[in-house]
């Protein structure tokens, strides 16, 4: 049960259990005055028969008359007042009882003659006196209820007492589920918060369905996707202290040999003219290396910004890959590798011309880079399955991706392969396999992998590598249509 309904229920009770508590009394007043209502009035009437053969006498409402026998016949807790016929008290047997004739009208005197009236406390009758049809004076009788009054008062204290009763019960059990249900799990809740300020371990506990369990609920999952974005936030502090440490230690090798051939250069007197160019050329290629390192780095960091968009336009699939995978023609002759070309796709694709190109460029050049002269490479964009030369593990492991609807870039060379240990880990921004890391088996910045799976992504697609020793290496990247998109 909520906490709302109880807290609900518990005010309900609290409001209805006095009415319950009045009508409880008022039918047992009801049944102890129908119990005894027959018995009191034949009791009454009988009393009241007595008295009025003696309160009959005219003599009694003369002044100064003997008025003791009235005394002798009055019980001591009823009560006879006799009044003249003008309404002046002359005779009380309790002087208490004299005052209430006091402001008598002749209309309040004349109301309610020889007619036994029921009160709380007492049965009243008032009757005249006559001598020769006319009036002398009247008398009044009070005939008190006691036994009427103390069982009411009784029974009053008894549902009274049971009220009380009931109220210490219901206060009790508010207060007892009042602890259960909200004060200890919130007073648990707290100390749970306190943990988590103090970056100590919480413990997640079983929770009801009520508000203070939706609530503690709430704190656990706000507390996993804090945990998350602080686990995010150290890995991406880790990662960042990385790239500095990979990036001034790939800076400082190529630095050092410019540095010491450039002194060669200045200082050195006796150098040949052949050895000046082989320094010059030395030179440039760590140049252009390190201008390739500081361009990767800044598109890395650039993807990595929130604040970073690609510039997205349409284009026809079959005009823009056969664009995007004919250029490689000439590098690959140079570098003495047979290079197969495939296009066989269609639709419209919404891309970033400019990173795309950028994307074939790493994987292209990484693919060069690992395949020995007059081995293979393949190119192929595809808008259904995969080609025949794809490799058969590639078949394999991409047929649950068959139904997957867009454009399917693949780049595939042969070679040595990627070792099993390494192959999850080429995405991994300068990925160190062992202590010193060894970029013949990745790529030359050692960020050309992760930019790429970056833009890929960014796209709304997907990249995957796959490869198997001393056959080759396939990379695989899935661009979705425009209407997917």
């Amino acid at each position: 049960m909520k906490i709302k309904t109880w807290l609900l229920l518990s005010y309900f009770l609290v409001m209805i259990l006095p009415v319950i508590a009045t009508y409880v009394l008022f039918l047992f007043i009801q049944g102890y005055n129908d119990e005894l209502k027959v018995k009191e009035h034949v009791e009454t009437v009988a009393e009241i028969a007595s008295l009025k053969k003696l309160l009959a006498d005219p003599a009694l409402y003369k002044p100064n008359s003997n008025w003791n026998k009235i005394q002798q016949a009055v019980d001591s807790n009823e009560s006879v007042v006799l009044l003249n016929k003008d309404g002046i008290v002359i005779f009380a047997s309790h002087s208490s009882v004299a005052s209430t004739f006091m402001n008598y009208g002749k209309e309040q005197l004349y109301d309610g003659l020889y007619e036994l009236q029921q009160g709380y406390r007492s049965y009243t009758y008032r009757q005249p006196v006559f001598i020769q049809d006319e009036i002398v004076g009247f008398f009044d009788i009070q005939i008190p209820r006691e036994q009427w009054v103390k069982g009411v008062a009784n029974r009053a204290i008894l549902i009274g007492g049971g009220l009380i009763i009931m109220f210490v019960l219901v206060y009790a059990m508010v207060i007892i589920l009042l602890n259960k249900k909200l004060l200890r799990p919130l007073h648990m809740l707290m100390h749970d918060m306190n943990k988590f300020a103090a970056e100590e371990t919480v413990e997640e506990r079983s929770t009801k369905p009520d508000e203070m369990g939706i609530l503690t609920k709430q704190f656990y999952a706000m507390r996993r996707q804090i945990n998350m974005a602080r686990d995010a936030a150290k890995q991406e502090q880790q990662a960042k202290e990385f790239i500095v440490a990979s990036v001034s230690h790939d800076l400082k090798t190529p630095l050092t040999s410019i540095k010491a051939y450039a002194e060669s250069l200045v200082y050195e007197k006796n150098i040949e003219a052949n050895e000046q160019q082989e320094y010059l050329h030395i030179i440039m290629e760590k140049t252009d290396f390190l201008k390739a390192m500081l361009d990767d780095l800044l598109t890395y960091t650039m993807l990595h910004s929130a604040e970073h968009s690609m510039d997205f336009v349409s284009v026809e699939g079959e005009e823009f890959f056969d664009m995007l995978i004919s250029d490689y023609e000439a590098l690959c002759k140079q570098k003495g590798v047979v290079l197969h070309v495939d296009l066989q796709i269609t639709g419209e694709y919404k891309v970033d011309p400019n990173q795309m190109i950028r994307v074939m460029d790493n994987l292209v050049s990484n693919a060069i880079s690992h395949t020995a002269p007059n081995g293979r490479i393949w190119l192929g964009a595809m808008s259904d399955d995969l080609p025949d030369w794809t490799y058969s593990f590639v078949q394999e492991s991409l047929d649950c991706r068959k139904k997957e609807q867009g454009a399917l870039l693949i780049v595939q060379n042969e070679g040595k392969g990627i070792d099993a240990e390494l192959l999850p880990h080429v995405f991994e921004p300068f990925y160190q396999k062992n202590e010193a890391r060894n970029k013949s088996e990745l790529q030359k910045t050692g960020l050309g992998l992760s930019i790429a799976k970056q833009i890929i992504e960014k796209h709304g697609g997907w990249i995957t590598i796959f490869s198997q020793e001393n056959v080759g290496t396939c990379v695989v990247c899935m661009l979705p249509k425009t209407k997917e998109r």
